[in-house]
Order: C-alpha cells, then structure tokens, then sequence
C-alpha cells in the first residue's frame, strides 16, 4: 500500500501542482500510509505524533476525491478548537486551490449568519467545532445529506473536553455510506468505543511507538521555586536566544502575569488565552506565524495542532497537570524532521505532575542546574543585538500559490441577483480565457470575489474596467492581502 512517489497516487494534476507549490519534498510516513487507504475509501484510525504531516494525510485525498461540480458538502472535519478549525481550513484550501474547492470554517464566536449566508452557496469541505456544527444542525443550516467524508481530528483532546455526545450527534445525522477517518496524538481507551461503534472495519495506522515523545526534541527540568520562575525565564531565554519561542501557563491570569512581566523587559511578545476575543487571537496567531514577535506567552488554545514553522524552543513556565498536554506542548518545537528544544520548570509542589508525565513519555527527563551569572552575563550582548534587529517576516504557507493568482473584488453581490453563472459567462468572453482560469468564485451580500488563475489576473482585471457584467459596468479591483 504504501507508495514512494507523487505520481504514484494518482492524484490529479491540480493537486499535485499545489503540492508541489508548498513545498511537499516528499510525503512523511503517516501520509504514505493514510492516502492509498483514503482512496481506497477505507475507515482509518491513526494514531500519530503531532507534527509528522497528519492533516495533509487526510486533506490530499479528501481533496482528490470530491466533486467539484456537487454543490452540496461532501467532507466534514471536526476539531477541538476554533485555531485548529481556521488552521485546517486554510490547508485544505491550499491543497485544492487549483481544483477550486471551497471550505468552510465553522466555529463558535464567529457570526453565525455570516457562517449561514457561506453555507448557501457551494461549499465542498466543512471544518469546524463540535458545538457551533450541532447549532447549525439545529436551525437546517448545515447540509450534511451528502457528506462522504468524516475526519474527527485530534480525537483525544475532542474527548477531554467532553465533546463525545456531541460527536455521537453528529454522526448520527451523516448517511453510514462514508469513509471515517479518526486521527489523534494520543489513544485513550474511549477511542475504541468510538471506533467499534461507528467505522466498518477500520485501518490501524500507528506510526511513533505508543506514549513516546519525539526523538528530535531536547527536553530538560530545572527545579524552581515560584516566586523565582520570571528571573530564571529571563536568564534562560537570554542563554537559548530563540528566534522563536512558546511560554506555556496553567491559567488565563498567569499568562498575563508573565506576558505584563516580559513586556516590561522589552521582550517582542504577545499572548494568546480563551479570555480573549477571537479576532485578537486570530490576530495574534497570524502575526506569530509571520514573525511579528518571537515570544508568545499562551495557555494549552495554542497547544493543539497549531503548526508554525521552526519553532526553536517551548518553555513549560508552568508543568502541565496532564501527562497528554506535555506531548502537545512540547510537539509545537521539532516538527516533521527538524530539532527543538523544550524546558520545563517544576516546582516542589508539581513533581506529581512530573512523575506522570516522565512514565508516559517513558524517559526521564534530564534536570539541569540553573545557569551561572557569567553564563547569562556572556550571553546578554548577543541576546540584546538579536532583540534590537528586526524579525524576518516569513512568507504565508500558501504564498507560492498565490503568486499566479489574482483575487478581484466586484461590487455587486446576490443583492444585485449576481450569480456564479454571471461572472463565468463575462471572463469567457474575454480573449484568452477558459474556465479552467477562474478559481473560486464568492459572492456575499454586496460583493462578490473571484480568483484568477495562470497568471492572467491582469488582463481580466484590465478587460473588466471597459466590460459590463450582468449588463452593466462595475467596479472591479484588486484584493491586496
């Protein structure tokens, strides 16, 4: 079943174009087992660290297979929080970009009649939180009569929150003709109750030995007292000199007791907690991936399959009180294939904490002395020169797709009664234009955008200024990112 090369999948041209854009140098282990068994549409349950590739695994081959013509979703992923779900989302619409597909992130403080005016037009992919997919089902938003397709991704953290019933809900309203997939990190024993009960016959995917941490990242202790933690952060961050780091607390309050106390120090930092409005974590997130800042200071919200690209260290300011939490924390350093660093601070009052998290990784965790003051003081020119040069900004994920495209806005939407049909019969008109150069299309209530592939966003964009759509003349320009 497992195959070595791209082409071996049979996957279709404008997949692999856009594999190929993101940089994909070859498919990780997990994804060589998951997608021959996708498209073989078989049930699979895997059970893979975090960081080897687990969502491309499963978005290739749902991308492969729907039906771009359908108008109805065909594929639905669940996920524990709202930053998985937008992460997801943008993924999978990297993978189909050039096939065109549509994907919804539907999630919970997020307007929900923005999320019901989406759903009306055609949309392939749904991705979204337990809670806000069920009020959707409730009100006849959410049509899931043709969903072929159930992911349930980091099914072990879906099951901590105690979305079970509300994951049972769901399926139920799904057609049993359909592949399930369930992915996760971690394999608590519920699982199987899960899995026994609604797969047929599912494919066991494990790719790590089970309740081990990487290999590829570093971890260390040291013994600290509370009081003490903020002085050995700032000594430690000074020493290590990240390019990028995660601090992670316990609390909402203690995230903005360190994240007041760096900001003091002039550290470049921001936080993120579920205290916060979701615009200004999105916001926060964005400009991490980016590389705005190098601190970010954050309860577990970033802790689950959040993927931000070279992540060099994960400071544990406060020892997570469950063995599981470890893992994911310390799994946003050493993503697929690379080296990272993660330390933990224990005081004497967690090293319960501790004894569970080292007999389900299976190692001890070396503790370290705390570092000299001529350490640190050796440290500190270089610390301050890195702190005073500005970040390189990173480029998006799906930033070489995009570099052929061009999205226009139009100003005219469904109020006007413009339709898809509208704008796909004035772009063949234009010379030079097939179909197969106009990507998505979204109309909203006084707008709608539409993407332009193979480079020929100008001269549509130029031809617009002088052609009527819909018999009249509109304002056509360019959506800068």
């Amino acid at each position: 079943m497992i195959k070595e090369n791209f082409s071996d999948y049979q996957l279709s041209s404008e997949l692999l174009k856009a594999i190929s854009l993101l940089n994909f140098k070859g498919f990780t282990k997990v994804q060589k087992q998951v997608i021959p068994a996708v498209l073989a549409q078989k049930d699979v349950v895997v059970k893979s660290q975090t960081g080897s590739g687990k969502t491309a695994a499963y978005a290739i081959p749902i991308c492969q297979l729907v039906d771009w013509e359908e108008n109805k979703p065909q594929a639905l992923v669940l996920t524990p929080t709202r930053e998985l779900a937008i992460q997801v989302k943008e993924d999978i619409f990297n993978i189909g970009r050039f096939k065109r597909l549509k994907v919804a992130a539907i999630y919970g403080k997020s307007p929900f009649y923005d999320q019901r005016k989406e759903l009306q037009q055609k949309t392939h992919v749904v991705v979204g939180t337990p809670g806000r997919i069920i009020d959707h089902l409730d009100k006849g938003t959410l049509d899931t009569s043709n969903i072929k397709y159930l992911v349930i991704d980091e099914a072990d953290e879906m099951l901590n929150m105690g979305f079970v019933d509300q994951i049972e809900i769901i399926i139920n309203s799904l057609t049993s003709e359909r592949v399930t997939m369930l992915l996760s990190a971690t394999m608590p024993r519920d699982i199987d109750t899960l899995c026994h009960n609604y797969m047929k016959d599912p494919v066991y995917i494990e790719i790590e030995e089970q309740n081990k941490s990487s290999d590829n990242i570093i971890q260390e202790r040291y013994n600290v007292n509370e009081q003490d933690k903020i002085e050995l952060l700032s000594d430690l961050t000074t020493i290590e000199n990240p390019d990028s780091c995660i601090i992670f607390c316990n609390t909402k309050l203690k995230v903005d007791s360190v994240y007041n106390e760096l900001a003091d120090l002039e550290y470049t930092c921001r936080k993120i907690h579920g205290g916060m409005e979701q615009s200004d974590r999105l916001r926060v997130m964005n400009d991490f991936k980016k590389g705005y800042f190098r601190y970010l200071i954050a309860t577990d919200v970033a802790a689950r399959g959040i993927d931000i690209d070279n992540i060099t260290l994960v400071i544990n300011y406060d020892i997570p009180c469950d063995k599981e939490s470890y893992v994911h924390r310390i799994g946003r350093t050493g993503r697929i294939g690379k080296m990272g660093r993660a330390i933990t601070f224990v005081t004497q009052r967690e090293s319960r904490f501790l004894n569970d998290i080292q007999q389900y990784i299976g190692k001890e965790i070396p503790l370290k002395e705390n570092p000299e003051k001529e350490t640190v003081d050796n440290a500190k020119q270089e610390f301050e020169y890195k702190m005073d040069t500005k970040p390189e900004i990173k480029e998006a994920k799906g930033a070489e797709l995009s570099k052929e495209i061009l999205k226009l806005h139009i100003n005219a939407g469904k109020k006007t009664k413009m339709r898809a049909a509208d704008i796909v019969g004035t772009l063949c008109s234009i010379e030079g234009m097939t179909k197969d150069d106009i990507g998505i299309i979204n109309i909203v209530d006084v707008s709608t955008f539409v993407e332009i592939l193979n480079n020929k966003g100008e001269l549509v964009f130029n031809e617009l200024q002088e052609k009527p759509i819909k018999g009249r003349l509109r304002t056509v320009s360019k959506v800068v990112y």
